[in-house]
């Protein structure tokens, strides 16, 4: 079957399934999930749904969430899309159920996911993701690229070349801020690009022959922070102007206001202050890996999964980018992304430790290519959530990843990424850091050796209650064992219980 056919073929599998293009009211999708906005989450079949072989899992959060994995969602979102525009254009509608039963289906699960999954923190950390997620694919382009042209520049290879690559690398970079204004207003409610005009501020080089505190500016002082600022700052102020403007002069008053009052502010306050909370940030992670070394990496290894089945690692996608805008890579990913190794050891331990269920074990060796490249929710989903205790030892492999890491760090060979987004095998050609390529690929592959065998010997020897392995240590016909789960990731940025309940931690 051509590509094509095959995405096409996902897609219209996947529509009648979550109720048809008339239940459906919005569409995107991330580094490996389609995320859908859904009028009636009673009319989603989640067991046919967990059943698709493309499916590797779904989560419920804000939207609902498929899980198909790296590639796979970015070309079968706009055939999905297709179908739903064809769909509405024919007025297909989603099935037909009585009123009653829609009403108190409907009610009961609002209520559940808004009291989960809607605390005004939760959303605040939601709105910053969707500002940085869409920058994702365009940090790992350029990564690799600067990491390509790196290589080849200590090679002394292709140097008619190198700069060419090293433009193609750092252009995205110089001018992130505007992306990330453009981004914040379109999400705070704003006009995109007035969001884009004030970040732009922040990066004209004619911001160096201006003062502000006693000090002369620097074109792109306060970077992503001090653009997500202005861009906010520029929502606030179109939105009075469009309530106090008369409409025969919003079309020249208010983009000019916007574009003044938020530009001045930025200008002679946000960049000056978000320029000393970014020098913060970027001395703040030198500090706790150069002085807290394996123990800060341990801990941020350890709990990096219960941040993101909390919903809050979303946070820390600010953190990155300002790393990576100042120093040219991020030191804490390689860190969190150990915590992937740490599900892939458990995961081969669950496979060990219990031979006669057929169905876990094959969940187990369709998950775990995924897994080793980083995709985590079907190991998580399927395997160790659900378990209950092989979580938690998974938890402690990630501790010991990130502790070698760390570990490292401390010592002065730092590890960090070039992008966001991907994470276990697939971090490799954006790795870099201070001592070489060499050095940083030893590292961090040190680091994936040492989650991977700490989370196996934890999860065999500790994962498993005897009233656990008699559980689920039975022969069972293989059936798809995929959960779903109430939370989010990037992210594997955040359950619902299975069917069957497990018997504990």
């Amino acid at each position: 079957m051509a590509t094509e056919d095959k995405n096409r073929a996902t897609a219209a599998a996947l529509l009648p399934l979550v109720g048809g293009a008339a239940n459906v009211s919005s569409i995107a999708h991330c580094m490996t999930r389609l995320r859908l906005g859904l009028h009636d989450r009673s009319l989603v079949d989640d067991e046919a749904l967990r059943a698709l072989p493309a499916v590797m899992g779904v989560v419920e959060d804000d939207t609902y969430q498929i899980v198909l994995g790296p590639g796979t969602v970015a070309r079968v979102t706009p055939e999905f899309e297709q179908l739903v525009e064809e769909g509405r254009a024919s007025k297909t509608s989603a099935p037909v159920r009585t009123a009653e039963e829609l009403a108190g289906k409907g009610a009961a699960l609002k209520a559940q996911q808004k009291a989960k999954n809607s605390t005004p923190f939760k959303l605040f950390l939601r709105r910053i993701a969707n500002i940085f997620v869409p920058l994702i694919p365009a940090l790992i382009g350029c990564g690799i690229i600067a990491g390509l042209n790196g290589l080849l520049v200590n090679l002394g290879r292709l140097t008619a070349v190198t700069p060419a690559l090293a433009a193609m690398a750092s252009g995205f970079m110089a001018l992130i801020a505007v992306f990330v204004g453009y981004n914040t207003a379109k999400e705070f409610g704003g006009t995109p690009v007035l969001g884009g005009a004030v970040a732009a501020i922040i990066v004209f080089p004619g911001v160096a022959d201006i003062e502000a505190f006693g000090q002369t500016l620097a074109p792109g002082q306060g970077g992503v922070l001090g653009a997500l600022g202005a861009a906010v700052l520029a929502v606030y102020v179109e939105k009075w102007c469009r309530r106090w403007v008369p409409e025969a002069l919003d079309v020249l008053v208010t983009p000019t206001l916007t574009v003044l009052i938020s530009g001045l502010v930025t200008i002679f306050g946000l960049m000056y202050v978000a320029g000393e909370i970014s020098s913060a940030i970027g001395t703040f992670a030198d500090w706790l890996l150069s002085t807290g070394g394996a123990g800060a990496g341990f801990l941020l290894g350890g709990f990096f999964l219960p941040l993101v089945m909390l919903g809050l690692h979303q946070a820390l996608i600010p953190i990155h980018t300002t790393l990576i805008e100042q120093q040219g890579f991020t030191v804490l990913l390689p860190i969190l992304a150990m915590a992937g190794a740490g599900q892939v050891g458990a995961a081969a331990a669950v496979y060990l430790r219990l031979p006669r269920n057929e169905s876990i074990r094959k969940t187990i060796r369709s998950a775990m290519p995924a897994g080793l490249l980083g995709v985590g929710e079907p190991l998580i989903y399927g395997v160790s959530l659900p378990l209950g205790r092989p979580f938690v030892t998974a938890c402690v492999g990630g501790a010991f990843g990130g502790g070698f890491v760390g570990l490292f760090n401390q010592l002065g060979d730092s590890v960090g990424s070039t992008a966001i987004g991907p994470s276990g095998w697939a971090l490799f050609p954006l790795l870099d850091g201070n001592h070489g390529l060499g050095s940083t690929v030893a590292v961090y592959a040190g680091g994936l050796l040492a989650g991977y065998v700490a989370g196996f010997v934890a999860t065999y020897f500790f994962g498993f209650s005897k009233a656990l392995l008699a559980e689920f240590d039975v022969s069972q016909e293989p059936v798809p064992s995929t959960v779903t789960a109430a939370g989010g990731t990037s992210a594997p940025g955040s359950g619902d219980s299975p069917a069957k309940e497990p018997a504990g931690i």
